[in-house]
């Protein structure tokens, strides 16, 4: 099936072709600001890399828009508007395409949400892009300059990162991210956790871009200060030391996402560090070794995540480490065990956000076959909204034992007690965690804007909005 939308020889005067590229604004974004009522975000790559999959042939103004840093204006006069989606971002991804379309703009959606459900995405554009985006959104801007756009796009079986045209940061405000400076290595992880969406949107496990092609983006860039988005950048051991040699002559400073299995090996670690690793975010995930198990992140370990923070620290690395909860074996007395252990460990920067189970993830099959799911209102599941129901606690114990660890580990004393000896610049360790202390401390009232707007929505149910107190961003 095809749209008509007229062939480049039906636009007037041969016009160039005008693309919007749009990232909505998550829901505890959309709020005086946000939670930290400015943006304290790193630009991201999606839009950008579309951007530079434009084909050369075709003579186009892009126009890219981070909704988490900036108003949108709908009168854009474009010829195209394309958004990605995450999960959170559903509603407001689709409300914006469909006064878009009202306006008579083509709208094509694509994004891990899309690839999760794209049936339902496909009801609110007028075409798909499902899975990876190099080949199939080149092509169907040809399809639509010649009039032919098909309704759904899906990726080939195999896709290369190889030879990719570097992103283009130069279309981003600058001035509106603590950093553009935004880098990929890999896509994808070799672990298959119940909870991640990697496995549901992609039959390849792990892709990997040539070290040198990597290299050479981060030098036309002139990045000094970077930051890899890959999921998990060890994921092949090989290419990470690869990639670490290849950084030690640039003698830049990076931050990234890995496994706690990093520091299993030494050689790699001490590689990291060299080649100017400061700072690593972890999935730790939970106290509770059932848990972990039962989430397949049997890898985890509780009893070593204080041996952790001390190696990292001994290779000036800092950690952010990232803990959920609501899993099967969590019980009522999870949520101060588990702040207790990030302040005691001195984990620089701990983050808690309550489990969710994104669409057609195994977490939510398992759930809506037992009938656990408590609601559909994709805006919900942002991380920090119960939209299940617990297996040994209720829907409010969950919520407000979430909103207790971030208080406990973002209180003064706390904050204190892991700066003391956390591996970041001193101006760095104050910033960051009073910018999670703020939201901390205000993730409550921007929550209850978000239930409101949503008993609105559901009609006004009672109960619903308090019934339903989560992210993940390719």
């Amino acid at each position: 099936m095809s749209v008509d939308r007229g062939s480049t020889q039906d636009r007037a005067d041969n016009a160039r072709l005008r693309i919007a590229l749009i990232s909505a604004k998550g829901p505890l974004y959309r709020f005086r600001g946000g939670v930290f009522r400015r943006s304290l975000r790193y630009a991201p790559l999606t839009l950008t890399t579309l951007a530079s999959l434009v084909p050369l042939e075709i003579d186009a103004d892009i126009i890219l828009i981070d909704e988490g840093v900036g108003e949108l204006d709908l009168d854009l006069g474009v010829d195209l508007a394309a958004m990605t989606v995450i999960t959170g971002t559903a509603p407001r991804s689709y409300e914006l395409a469909a006064q878009f379309r009202r306006r008579r703009v083509p709208v094509v959606l694509g994004g891990p949400h899309v690839t999760l459900v794209p049936d339902e995405a496909l009801q609110h554009a007028d075409a798909i892009v499902v899975g990876y985006a190099e080949q199939t959104w080149p092509q169907l801007l040809r399809d639509f300059l010649a009039g032919r756009m098909r309704r759904r796009y899906e990726q080939a079986t195999e896709v290369s990162l190889a030879g990719l045209p570097f992103p283009r940061r130069d279309l981003l405000p600058r001035m509106r991210y603590t950093t553009t400076n935004t880098f990929e290595a890999t896509r994808g992880c070799i672990h298959r956790c119940d909870f991640c969406v990697l496995p549901s949107v992609t039959s390849q496990a792990l892709l990997q871009k040539p070290v040198d092609d990597v290299i050479a983006d981060i030098r036309q860039h002139g990045a000094r200060k970077l930051v890899f988005v890959d999921v998990n950048l060890i994921s092949d051991r090989a290419y990470a030391r690869e990639l670490f040699e290849a950084l030690v002559p640039l003698r830049v400073q990076w931050y990234g996402l890995t496994t706690v299995l990093l520091t299993e090996d030494a050689h790699l670690l001490e590689l990291a560090a060299r080649s100017g690793c400061r700072g690593l975010l972890m999935g730790l995930e939970s106290t509770s070794v059932e848990s972990l198990r039962g989430a397949s992140k049997g890898f985890n370990n509780p009893a070593e995540f204080y041996e952790l923070t001390r190696a990292l620290h001994a290779h000036r690395i800092s950690l952010q480490g990232c803990f959920a909860f609501g899993f099967d074996h969590d019980t009522p007395d999870v949520f101060l065990e588990t702040a207790q252990l990030a302040v005691d460990a001195q984990i620089d920067l701990p983050r808690f956000a309550v489990l969710t189970p994104f669409p057609n993830t195994p977490l939510y099959r398992r759930l809506e076959d037992e009938g656990r799911l408590l609601t559909k209102n994709w805006e919900l599941f942002d991380g920090q909204h119960v939209v299940f129901q617990p297996a040994k606690m209720s829907v409010e114990q969950l919520q407000k034992g979430t909103e207790q660890a971030w208080r406990y580990a973002y209180r003064f004393r706390s904050i204190l007690r892991r700066l003391a000896c956390s591996a970041a610049p001193l101006w760095v360790r104050l910033a960051t965690n009073l910018g999670y202390r703020y939201y901390a401390y205000n993730l409550r009232r921007s929550r209850s804007r978000i239930r409101g707007a949503d008993d609105r929505q559901e009609g006004g149910t009672p109960g619903m909005g308090s019934a339903i107190q989560e992210a993940v961003r390719a």
